[in-house]
């Protein structure tokens, strides 16, 4: 049986219609209706998550893992709001999260009703479509409801928010089936084998060009610009950009010595990272880079080899370096094992040490940059994948995203090594911060919390370490135990010894 309110059920049968399988789903009266039909529908699976701010990024983790629309259900108020960080995340990585509100009638807000407040466009543009749906009372209303869902569900390379007003009585779940919704398609055009030849063949004609992925992207970029300075004969003349952020500073500084970018992304917007972009091409941006990548193997380009030879170059550095015990330590030996698996980095240290280290595609927050929901993208990646999800992440972004841990949709496949030096250490290596006294407590926000007892009230396995030997037996723990729930390693470090560390490194990769 179905609510008996008829926009919900109009939402509701195009859900399916459209191929959305999977709904994470918050607790919440004016929500009832449509979490009620979701649960109901025998082609949706729910997984209820109580924080709403951890339920947009755990919905968010389930579209990564699945390449296709997670719905989002809230319901009204400041629940809406609280998905805000997790649809800034989805629109700049432009993946399909279809956030689902509740709201009051409209002749109720503005009037110090109970949780109301106004809902439509509440998050601005960081959607691509944002839709309020009328409460049908009539043919021509019933179109309109119709309509509104179809053009937010067509929507395939953004996040879109479709609102929900609902009147009381809420409770009514008397409807024996779904209707049977009009269905609207949108077919984008391919990227036509001609425009395919021409970017081919304007980057093998090319006296310097350079292929560069944003995420995920070929590693060791940041060690070889440092390694190579001001050598221009290193500097690209044509760089073909296929999207995605990039995460070394000093890359991108390089890469706006070219003399001109093309970029191709899905969505067919500017982006002009590099500030010389020249051309914008709208189509598959993966697999035109996997074109030129096999055009290069028949077609080996003079100045490709020569990236290739630094790049291999530096990789053997790397390898051979062996850091003292810190959280670059914990992260190299944890990639040395970690084997087939799907790996979440949080952002800040973790992700520019997965740039060093990880020789395998990793998944990372990285649209918007920030520390928050990154435990909880990773948890919902992993009740979806069928591999071990790993999540590596810093302190600051494992305490302040803890509730990714409070919910019953985990399982054993989920593991976390937290690297706790006690603070933002990233601050430690920025320029002329140092001179500031408010760094340590106000900016890198240093602490002394630990994560044992969020563990035992969220019944995670914890394992610790504070040495070498420790964290080298507790990764192997990590990586190999059996558990039918979540296990979590949290390697201790000094914000100090991490900031020595990473210089050394930096040195150690530049001399031989």
């Amino acid at each position: 049986m179905y609510s008996s309110k008829e926009n919900v059920n109009i939402l509701t049968s195009l859900l399916v219609a459209h191929g959305i399988t999977h709904a994470v789903v918050c607790p919440g009266s004016r929500n009832a209706p449509i979490v009620h039909n979701l649960d109901a529908c025998p082609s949706i699976q729910c997984y209820p998550i109580t924080d709403e701010r951890s339920a947009g990024f755990y919905a968010l983790g389930m579209v990564q893992a699945l390449k296709r629309p997670v719905a989002v259900c809230v319901t009204s108020g400041t629940a809406l709001l609280n998905l805000a960080p997790a649809v800034a995340e989805a629109f700049y990585q432009h993946v399909p999260l279809v956030v689902i509100s509740a709201d009051r009638p409209a002749a109720w807000i503005d009037q110090l009703d109970g949780q109301t407040l106004p809902q439509p466009d509440a998050l601005g543009r960081f959607v691509a479509k944002a839709v309020s749906l009328p409460e049908p009372c009539d043919d021509d209303t019933r179109w309109y409801c119709n309509r509104l869902v179809n053009e937010a569900l067509v929507v395939r390379c953004a996040p879109v928010h479709i609102n929900v007003p609902i009147t009381e009585p809420l409770f009514d779940f008397s409807v024996v089936e779904l209707p049977t919704e009009r269905k609207i398609e949108c077919h984008s055009a391919d990227m036509s084998p001609a425009t395919l030849s021409h970017i081919t063949r304007m980057f093998l004609q090319a006296k310097r060009p350079m292929l560069i992925s944003g995420q995920p992207m070929n590693p060791l970029y940041d060690e070889a610009v440092a390694l190579v300075g001001d050598d221009e004969t290193y500097v690209p003349d044509f760089v073909l950009y296929t999207g995605g952020s990039i995460v070394s500073k000093r890359l991108k500084r390089f890469l706006r010595k070219a003399k001109e970018t093309w970029v191709v992304n899905e969505s067919g917007e500017v982006t002009d990272t590099f500030m010389n972009l020249t051309q914008v091409f709208q189509g598959d941006a993966e697999a035109v880079a996997d074109h030129i990548r096999f055009m290069l193997v028949m077609e080996p380009h003079p100045f490709v080899q020569k990236w290739d030879e630094l790049l291999a170059d530096i990789r053997s550095r790397v390898t051979v370096y062996e850091p003292a015990y810190s959280s670059m330590a914990a992260v190299k030996y944890f990639e040395r094992y970690v084997g087939d698996a799907e790996v979440h980095y949080a952002n800040s240290t973790a992700i520019r040490l997965a740039n060093s280290f990880a020789q395998h595609p990793v998944w990372c927050n990285r649209g918007v940059n920030g520390i928050e929901g990154s435990l909880s993208t990773a948890a919902g990646f992993s009740c979806i994948s069928d591999k071990q999800v790993f999540c590596v992440i810093g302190d600051l972004s494992f305490f302040y995203d803890q509730n990714a841990l409070w919910n019953q949709n985990l399982s054993g496949r989920f593991r976390i090594l937290l690297l706790n030096n006690g603070c933002g250490g990233i601050f430690n290596m920025l320029p002329g911060l140092d001179q500031s006294p408010a760094r340590d407590s106000f900016v890198a926000a240093s602490h002394h919390t630990r994560a044992e007892g969020i563990c035992q009230q969220n019944d995670i396995v914890y394992l610790s370490a504070s040495d070498m030997p420790e964290m080298r037996a507790g990764i192997d723990t990590l990586l190999n135990i059996e558990s039918d729930r979540p296990v979590l390693l949290e390697v201790f470090t000094s914000p100090l010894d991490d900031e020595s560390v990473l210089r050394d490194y930096f040195t150690a990769i530049k001399y031989k």
